[in-house]
């Protein structure tokens, strides 16, 4: 996928959000998020949207200590929640369609290009928290399978791939996810020290096979829906130590 599809994604995304936002209660729960109101969800989303858009616009702020209310100056009240959010989400959108394709700004994960970078991550911040607003109000919408993939990718490839994760197996132990609906694969390996994942691997052998639709696996390797209706083979105790073990924070 290149830039000006993941910005159109983006904009796709944030509408449906503020569309589920604006039709429960700020105070009503997230499933997918147990510890967060459409209230917290909306505020997270729309702070991260400021804050992107400040690297993207050139001054990248950074909030203190990880307060994202600092950064963006207090929450707003209730009723203008949703349409606070619509106004961070259009200026992001914004920013990155009129930002020039040499654009210097800091990243945090491996991109061709920080343009790409800002795009790409913040179509998949906001593509997952859309589905975080839907849970509250049913009726979940899918993602088109290069999507779909493309978020698996940065997932496996990206966050999960950083050092520093230590995980709680002795040996390596090896789990292939594969989408039924385009042609992607991804081995997964667990190691003391931490994952070593690859896509379209050669080497397809592993202790569990985990298969479905692009979009369905996208939620369940990002912990949003469970593996029910997937197909699995193996040692499905790999799957629950992936959903233990993946914790992405914000940044």
């Amino acid at each position: 996928m290149d830039v000006a599809d993941h910005i159109e994604q983006l904009r796709r995304d944030g509408a449906l959000l503020a569309e589920a936002a604006s039709s429960v209660e700020p105070a009503a729960p997230v499933p997918t998020c147990p510890d967060w109101s459409v209230r917290d969800l909306v505020r997270h989303i729309g702070a991260v949207h400021r804050w992107a858009t400040s690297f993207v616009g050139g001054d990248g702020r950074q909030p203190l200590e990880g307060d994202l209310e600092q950064l963006v100056g207090g929450w707003p009240q209730d009723a203008d929640l949703v349409p606070w959010f619509r106004a961070g989400h259009a200026d992001l959108v914004r920013a990155l369609a009129a930002a020039p394709a040499d654009l210097e700004a800091s990243t945090f994960l491996d991109a061709p290009t920080p343009l790409a970078f800002w795009a790409r991550r913040q179509a998949h911040e906001t593509a997952i928290h859309r589905v975080d607003a839907q849970s509250a109000v049913g009726g979940l919408t899918g993602f088109p399978p290069p999507f779909a993939a493309d978020g698996i990718d940065e997932l496996l490839l990206g966050f999960a791939n950083r050092p520093g994760r230590e995980l709680p197996v002795h040996t390596r132990r090896s789990m292939l996810v594969r989408t039924t609906d385009i042609s992607r694969s991804w081995r997964i390996t667990f190691t003391p020290e931490g994952f070593r994942n690859r896509a379209d691997p050669h080497d397809t052998s592993a202790e569990v096979e985990l298969a479905g639709a692009a979009s369905d696996l996208y939620l369940a390797l990002w912990n949003r829906r469970d593996v029910t209706g997937l197909t699995i083979a193996g040692a499905t105790e790999l799957i629950d130590l992936w959903k233990d073990s993946v914790r992405i924070r914000w940044s």
